[in-house]
C-alpha cells in the first residue's frame, strides 16, 4: 500500500497542478475581461465627459449671447424710460402750477360775473335815469312854454 500511497500523492499533486493551471487561467481569464470591462467603462466615461464638456461649453456661448440680448433691451428701454419719467414730471408740475390757477381763474370769473351784473344793473338804472331826465325836461320846457305863451299873451292883452 504505501507504493500506491506516492502514487496518490502524485496523482494528487499532479491534478492539483492542473487545478492550479486551470484556475490560474480562469484568473487570468477573469482579470482579462475584468481589466476590459475597466478600460471600456472608461473609455464611455471619457466619451460622456467630453459630451458634458461640449455642452457646457454651448451653453456658456447661449449663456453670453442672452446676456447680451437682455443687455441691448436693456439700453433699448432706459432712454425711454427717462423720457417717460421726465415727462411725468414735468406733467406733475404743470398740474401743480394748474390747479392755483384753475382757482384763481374760477374766482376771477366770479368777480367777473359779479361786476358784469353790477355794470348791467347800473346801465339799466342810468337808462331808467336818463328817460326820468328826458320826461322832466319835456315837462319843464312844456311847461315853460306854457308860462312863455301866458306871458307873451299877458304882454299882448295889455
Amino acid at each position: 500500500m504505501q507504493p500506491t500511497e506516492p502514487a496518490q500523492q502524485m496523482v494528487s499533486l499532479s491534478f492539483s497542478s492542473q487545478m492550479s493551471r486551470e484556475d490560474e487561467e480562469m484568473a487570468r481569464s477573469a482579470l482579462s475581461a475584468f481589466r476590459a470591462k475597466e478600460d471600456e467603462i472608461e473609455k464611455r466615461k471619457t466619451e460622456v465627459r467630453e459630451r458634458v464638456k461640449a455642452q457646457m461649453g454651448r451653453v456658456e456661448e447661449e449663456t453670453r449671447r442672452l446676456a447680451n440680448i437682455r443687455e441691448e433691451l436693456e439700453t433699448m428701454a432706459d432712454p425711454r424710460r427717462k423720457e417717460v419719467s421726465l415727462v411725468r414730471k414735468k406733467i406733475d408740475s404743470v398740474n401743480k402750477e394748474l390747479k392755483p390757477l384753475g382757482a384763481t381763474v374760477q374766482k376771477k370769473e366770479r368777480e367777473y360775473k359779479e361786476a358784469l351784473d353790477t355794470f348791467n344793473e347800473k346801465n339799466r338804472e342810468k337808462v331808467e335815469l336818463i328817460t326820468k331826465l328826458m320826461e322832466l325836461v319835456g315837462e319843464s320846457e312844456k311847461l315853460r312854454l306854457k308860462k312863455l305863451e301866458e306871458l307873451s299873451k299877458s304882454i299882448e292883452t295889455e
